[in-house]
């Protein structure tokens, strides 16, 4: 990597790229449940139905996109920069879908759902050509874990800017209340992201480019790698057949349904279970933006730790510690709101920490993955591409389930404006939303021990 004032010129570009897409997918992941939910009046079939086609395209692109990307001779495709640099605007583009309603929606209305359906696809299609390409990158700019570390640094650095978008986000719009100001603060948004990943599809560079250019115009490895389905089967075969690899996506798929349990659905949880006058609108627009801005932080002051320790062993101790922040709270009881805004901030901080540290594992599994077939060059976007295919559907599978227990004890009728519901029929939805914030998290803390417990790139932090 080369310096320029003290600073990394490639993880600088790598690390742009992240900014951009942390200020969208904050706010979209943050928002756009309540959004459906509450203003649009989304009726629970049609959110199912938005989520498993959701699902099902959430699961093929990312390994499509990744063979795609690591096997054609189309460069916005074939170069990782180029598919940043052409991706942004249409990434851009699909962020700013939902907070525009394609006419003012009754209650129940389909219009909506397909309204759903559509930005979900759309913006996770572009969201999956963009980040699977930088992705690639993490793996392909250098093989040193001291490198690695350099980049997980800038990477976090701009996690930690891109996340204020949910604080500002919050102050300038009332938590959504205020939605022109929303509308427009989401523009701005796009804007400023498209610029900073076009600065990475224009000055990033990998250590495999100068190898790839010598190998133009000849007989190599991309001709040898055929755009057909046989070849798709063979390495995605190879690489499923790794231990690591399936234990990693194993964990991981635990991982992303609690992020998205959290992301989704921290607000509606916290403005259910938190009464108005003991947290002001203020207090909680920087309770939420907490949830997304300190994992950042906590990962950047973790790296002597992660030089000391390495990865395995901080995702493995994240894991305990849920565990038991979870069992404390639920003994603890509802009734303790100061302590409970703590505990919901503080496990979103945990997860999305560990989750922020899982491109080192997948980066050593393409490592692993490299000198075991003994590959010309790295499979980066398939590794990454695979392990989205069995780890996406956890974004869809988490707010089925808790839209589905919510709806049982009421909230859809809860924000009914039209009908006056029956008071008793919410008698039972504090205690559910209660149980979900500790039970779920507890269950899945126990389940991740268990299965990342035998992964054996133990000491990756010592080879390099």
């Amino acid at each position: 990597m080369k310096f320029i004032s003290g600073i990394h010129r490639n993880a600088l570009a790598y690390s742009m790229t992240t900014l951009g897409a942390g200020m969208m997918n904050s706010i979209f992941s943050f928002y756009y449940v309540k959004l459906f939910l509450n203003r649009y009046k989304i009726s629970e079939t049609a959110f199912h139905q938005a989520q498993v086609v959701f699902m099902i395209w959430n699961a093929i692109n990312d390994p499509l996109f990744g063979y795609i990307q690591d096997n054609s001779r189309v460069p916005c495709c074939s170069r990782r920069q180029f598919s940043i640099l052409y991706g942004a605007p249409l990434y851009a583009l699909a962020f700013l879908l939902p907070w525009f309603p394609w006419k003012q929606y009754e209650d129940d209305d389909w219009l909506s759902g397909l309204h759903l359906i559509v930005a979900l696809c759309a913006f996770d299609g572009l969201l999956t050509f963009v980040l699977l390409a930088q992705c690639a990158l993490f793996a392909e700019i250098s093989t040193r874990h001291e490198s690695r570390l350099q980049l997980i640094k800038y990477n976090q650095v701009a996690s930690l800017v891109g996340s204020t978008s949910i604080l500002f986000c919050g102050l300038i719009t009332d938590n959504m209340e205020n939605f022109v100001s929303f509308q427009g603060f989401t523009v701005l948004v796009g804007v400023i992201a498209t610029a900073c990943m076009c600065y990475t599809g224009l000055y990033s560079t990998t250590e495999y480019e100068q190898k790839e250019t010598l190998a133009e115009g000849v007989a190599s490895e991309s001709t040898e790698r055929s755009l057909s389905w046989h070849s798709i089967i063979l390495l995605t075969r190879q690489i499923m057949t790794q231990k690591n690899f399936l234990l990693f996506v194993t964990m991981n798929f635990f991982q992303v349904f609690h992020l998205a349990f959290c992301n989704n659905f921290m607000m509606i949880f916290a403005d259910n279970l938190i009464p108005q006058d003991v947290l002001a609108s203020s207090v909680r627009s920087i309770m939420y933006g907490a949830g997304f801005i300190c994992p950042q932080c906590l990962v950047l002051i973790s790296q002597t730790l992660l030089r000391k320790f390495g990865y395995y062993k901080i995702v493995l101790y994240s894991f305990y510690l849920e565990g038991m922040a979870a069992a404390a709270m639920f003994y603890l009881g509802l009734e303790h709101y100061y302590l409970l805004a703590a505990y919901l901030t503080g496990n979103m901080v945990i997860v999305q920490a560990a989750f922020s540290l899982f491109n080192l594992p997948l980066a050593d599994i393409v490592d692993e993955d490299l000198k075991k077939h003994k590959r010309r060059s790295p499979l980066s976007s398939m590794v990454f591409g695979t392990n989205a295919l069995f780890t996406k559907p956890a974004q869809s599978l988490a707010p089925m389930l808790v839209v589905t227990i919510l709806n049982q004890f009421g909230y859809a009728q809860l924000n009914n404006k039209t009908i006056q519901p029956d008071p008793l029929l919410f008698l039972g939805l504090p205690d559910a939303m209660f149980y979900m914030i500790c039970l779920i998290p507890l269950c899945i803390a126990v389940i991740q021990i268990l299965i990342w417990t035998p992964f054996s790139i133990q000491n990756s932090h010592l080879m390099h």
